[in-house]
């Protein structure tokens, strides 16, 4: 496991999620552009820039993954001819009550496999009757996974805990996290930072990188920021945006410096510049724990930052 980073071996992307303006595309329902124009307004206004993407190219587009469907059927080929994979002929009423029986029992739901061996005959007659299959994963029975951790460090993942998951829906899209890694091993990224509601696809990204022998990312996982109601902040249910903060007249230093530290310590307390606050960032000051979106803490790291500017900026934020 990589402990040490430059700007020469890094390479990493944003990290991505298939709703709302913090998005990968394909969740089609939640996905429109005006998400992706919206997300890249918000990097700009903190003065991030890219190296590659949608808007500017790059030798691994391209970057949009409804556009890559034909390469990820490649991978599904190859996973399904070497019995890697296999389509799944069940319907969602039989897995909600494979699901349902396996709680009342005490169990953690996980597919149990009903068409792992289903014979050609069985299959040929369940398309033929227009039962669109979805594409799962063979997960093997027995042994354990280990997964290092930036964040979480050493971890054994159960492979019989994790079920056979679905890769592809039966519309032909590919399930987010099989896009994602298959993106990370193409694209050359060799760091992955996300939240730690992702730890539990890492083993999942690695079986499936594993098996098409494409190499594995180093993956941390970074605490959930939570709000008032010690919920995690949703974007799908009207959480704070970035957009709604800059509106509300918020200067991007200050929310900067405000996120910046939220599950992660600095030495130095007062206000930072980007620059430094990337020179003082560091894998080891990330917490385990959840933080929680304190605006009273948002306030101040905004009086902190106007105090920071000039006459002639003072002004400019003042203009209508």
């Amino acid at each position: 496991m990589a402990q040490y980073y430059t700007t020469m071996n890094l390479k990493s992307r944003f990290a991505p999620s298939p709703t709302g303006y913090l998005l990968e595309d394909t969740d089609q329902t939640r996905s429109p552009e005006i998400y992706e124009r919206a997300l890249l307004e918000d990097l700009r206004w903190f003065g991030i820039d890219w190296d590659e993407g949608p808007d500017r190219g790059g030798d691994h587009g391209p970057y949009r993954q409804m556009e890559r469907l034909a390469i990820y059927d490649q991978y599904y080929a190859r996973l399904q001819a070497s019995g890697q994979a296999y389509p799944c002929y069940c319907s969602a009423d039989d897995l909600a009550a494979e699901r349902a029986v396996q709680r009342s029992a005490g169990k953690a739901p996980r597919y149990g496999g009903h068409c792992r061996r289903l014979h050609a005959e069985v299959r040929t007659e369940r398309e033929a009757a227009g039962i669109r299959p979805t594409l799962r994963f063979r997960v093997p029975d027995q042994g354990t996974l280990p997964v290092s951790d930036l964040v979480w460090g050493e971890r054994q993942y159960a492979l019989a805990d994790l079920g056979d998951f679905v890769i592809r829906r039966s519309d032909g899209s590919p399930a987010f996290f099989f896009a994602n890694a298959v993106d990370d091993a193409l694209m050359g990224v060799n760091l992955v930072l996300r939240g730690e509601d992702h730890l539990t696809n890492t083993p999942r990204q690695i079986l499936i990188l594993q098996a098409l022998g494409l190499p594995v990312p180093d993956y941390g996982h970074l605490p959930l920021l939570l709000g008032a109601d010690g919920q995690p902040l949703s974007k799908r249910y009207g959480a704070v945006s970035l957009r709604g903060l800059r509106e509300a007249g918020y200067l991007a230093p200050a929310v900067l410096n405000y996120l910046a530290r939220l599950g992660h310590h600095y030495s130095a307390t007062g206000f930072l510049d980007s620059s430094a606050l990337a020179q003082g960032f560091a894998l080891t000051q990330i917490s385990r724990a959840p933080s929680h979106f304190d605006m009273v803490q948002l306030q101040h790291w905004q009086h902190e930052a106007v105090q920071s500017l000039d006459d002639a900026a003072v002004w400019n934020w003042l203009a209508p």
